[in-house]
């Protein structure tokens, strides 16, 4: 598996490629790593569909490097290692789907880099700002229990310890043990002082954008309604029963908007305003959750 160097702090960040065809980044979630994106399908749909694919584990997730210190997860530095991977492939432009933290770094860059962006799909997203955001998408006392219980009491406290039995509990038990609690730690302590994008530079980013999120997934929905109906060429599309857990599965009602959205085939309505939704405890793989 390749790995190339980030221009922020010489992370190396690894990734692979698949398919031929206009390319498709896929940037998952914390805790995550970019097995999510085939486990549930999304990389057979998309190089079926003639799309190049390339998937990035995050700093900190995954086969790339996890640093300890605060200042290695900013919003820069995740950016810097998207296009890191771009022109180490020589890849100049690309469409960008992200879930919850990945589709953050995905609006980033867009609103950024709207030169190197072709389009971007946000799932379970937001462009608000963080503060507060780790605790409620996970558990209160996160960041402590991380750094003073490790892995094993992150998944104790969502309902995930050695007992489970449900198969798509215990992958994600499995997914969590492999991560390092340290760089988790250090990662929800960047996210809590996140700023917001503000609101003229999502006015100002032409970019092709679909927004989706489920409307049981508070504030998610809300807010990725919200950046919807500011940006001028994006829509949303609701998740209908789903928290934000549930975002990425199953893949088919996700794809039956991605794919024709990606070729050009839907028109870019003005979104309408926006209803409400409730958190889920618990992950895309099961029942624990995940931050943007």
């Amino acid at each position: 598996m390749p790995k190339v160097p980030s221009p922020a702090g010489g992370v190396a960040i690894a990734y692979d490629v698949t398919g031929s065809g206009p390319a498709v980044v896929l940037l998952h979630g914390s805790v995550l790593s970019r097995a999510i994106w085939r486990a549930y399908g999304y990389v057979d749909a998309l190089t079926a569909a003639g799309y190049t694919v390339v998937r990035i584990d995050l700093r900190g997730h995954g086969r790339s490097d996890a640093p300890h210190q605060a200042d290695a997860y900013t919003q820069d530095a995740f950016v810097d290692d998207l296009f890191a991977v771009l022109d180490a492939e020589g890849i100049q432009q690309a469409a960008l789907m992200g879930y919850s933290l990945g589709a953050r770094i995905a609006v980033t860059a867009s609103v950024r880099r709207p030169d190197r962006v072709t389009h971007l799909v946000s799932l379970g997203g937001s462009a608000a700002q963080q503060q507060g955001s780790v605790d409620t998408v996970f558990f209160p006392g996160t960041v402590e229990t991380l750094r003073s219980e490790g892995m094993e009491g992150f998944c104790r406290a969502q309902g995930l310890g050695p007992d489970v039995t449900d198969r798509r509990d215990r992958g994600t038990r499995t997914a969590f043990l492999a991560a390092d609690p340290l760089a988790m730690a250090t990662l929800f302590t960047a996210t809590e002082s996140t700023p917001g994008i503000p609101e003229d530079e999502l006015a100002a980013c032409g970019v092709p954008a679909l927004w989706m999120a489920g409307d049981r997934d508070h504030p998610r929905f809300e807010e990725s309604q919200e950046a919807a109906s500011v940006m001028p060429s994006a829509r949303f599309v609701p998740l209908p029963g789903r928290t934000h857990a549930a975002t990425l599965a199953p893949s088919a009602p996700v794809l039956d908007e991605v794919l024709p959205f990606l070729a050009g085939t839907v028109a870019h309505p003005a979104p309408t305003s926006s209803p409400t939704a409730t958190a889920d405890p618990h992950s895309p793989t099961s029942t624990s959750k995940e931050t943007r």
